[in-house]
């Protein structure tokens, strides 16, 4: 009797809510947007777990008073004063930030109900966020971005991670937060590199998705390098929306495919931050990644040569740097490359542009002609630096 065997496949898709909120005053008028996105169980007041960016506590008093008035909410137990940790890259380069947080849930007894509150910049949510991703398989985590590129970017995002290895977002977890809710004041105190660094992923995804929108960019760059807010917070609401739509509409939020059309100009960005000891932001590598991909789109792609000069006079227009000498040798720098094949988990796939608008990916890059478009983007910043000077 020959035994037979049974093969079952079945295709099942999870329903996920995204929750954004915009507010203006989330420590003060707007708190109630705060207070209304945590859902009190059934059982009781819900537990919070607030965690904050230690340079944001201590440059302002937004985090001072949403933890006052989280613990004077009847629907929330505050189960400690706010847990500060260490903001800026260095927080992703080893655990003790994630191993804080795991701490906290577990003294306190948080539970799948319960919520991790994090208010600080991009690496700050990614190492908070992959705490709670992986503590009870998941708690709910309100995200409360304190940088432009967070709340343009990464804020909305599904990915949490902390590096490994010398490489960027090597140990990491897809979740999705349970709200996000992007407050304006909460840039106040903001350095202006810090500031303008965030606006790179702004042209990024204005590129892939929109003229219109790039068109916007370039025309208000100079305007949003000032701190013109209601300009500023425009741009940042436009990437947001641009980036949320792609992450919810896209088909593929947790990158199971080859492409990541998001990463546009990442996979240089992602290695020049090492060499750097990340000396330089992740904005401003993104912007320099950014150039770099638009003149090899223009080599090998026909990408217009003179909507590569733009992108540059945006970044620059924006306060970015478009050089880094650490960009040589090239060889160091192409790296990159192959980290960035293993991350994707299959074979090499980079986004690069036909148009504004209109990308295509790639499966293999040719050094001659990537360092032809490194030149090309090193004579321009010169000629853009000459200029101004």
């Amino acid at each position: 009797m020959t035994k037979q065997t049974d093969s079952l496949d079945i295709a099942f898709s999870v329903p996920f809510v995204h929750r954004l909120r915009t507010t203006h005053e989330v420590s003060g008028q707007d708190f109630q947007t705060l207070l209304a996105v945590l859902h009190r169980g059934s059982a009781g007041p819900v537990k919070v777990l607030l965690v904050a960016e230690h340079p944001v506590a201590d440059s302002s008093d937004h985090v001072a008073r949403i933890q006052h008035r989280l613990g004077g909410s009847a629907d929330v137990q505050l189960v400690r004063p706010a847990l500060l940790v260490a903001g800026g890259e260095a927080v992703k380069n080893d655990s003790q930030c994630v191993q804080e947080v795991l701490s906290q849930i577990n003294v306190h007894d948080l539970d799948r109900r319960s919520y991790v509150v994090a208010i600080g910049g991009g690496a700050m949510l990614d190492a908070v966020g992959y705490a709670a991703a992986i503590a009870h398989r998941g708690i709910r985590l309100v995200r409360l971005p304190t940088t432009t590129l967070a709340q343009g970017d990464s804020g909305v995002g599904v990915k949490n991670a902390i590096n490994q290895f010398g490489k960027k977002n090597w140990v990491g977890t897809f979740s999705v937060p349970w709200a996000v809710i992007n407050d304006a004041s909460l840039l106040d105190s903001l350095s202006d590199r810090d500031f303008c660094s965030g606006f790179s992923e702004s042209v990024k995804v204005a590129l892939l998705k929109s003229r219109h929108e790039f068109d916007w960019l370039c025309e208000h760059a100079e305007s949003i390098r000032n701190r013109q807010m209601d300009v500023a917070t425009q741009a940042i609401a436009t990437s947001c929306r641009l980036h949320l739509r792609h992450i919810t509409e896209g088909g593929d939020p947790f990158e199971m495919l080859e492409a990541r059309p998001l990463d546009f100009g990442h996979w240089s960005a992602h290695k020049l931050e090492p060499i750097t000891d990340y000396a330089i932001r992740h904005g401003e590598a993104v912007g320099i990644g950014v150039a770099i991909d638009c003149f090899y789109s223009h080599l090998k792609l026909g990408f217009p040569l003179s909507d590569a000069l733009r992108v540059c006079h945006c970044l620059a227009a924006l306060g970015l740097p478009l050089w880094h000498s650490s960009l040589a040798p090239l060889d160091r720098l192409l790296g990159g490359l192959e980290e960035f094949r293993q991350h994707l988990g299959g074979r090499l796939t980079i986004t690069m542009l036909r148009g504004i608008g209109d990308s295509v990916d790639v499966h293999e890059i040719e050094t001659a002609v990537m360092a032809e478009a490194i030149q090309m983007l090193k004579a321009e910043s010169d000629a853009i630096s000459a200029a101004s000077a």
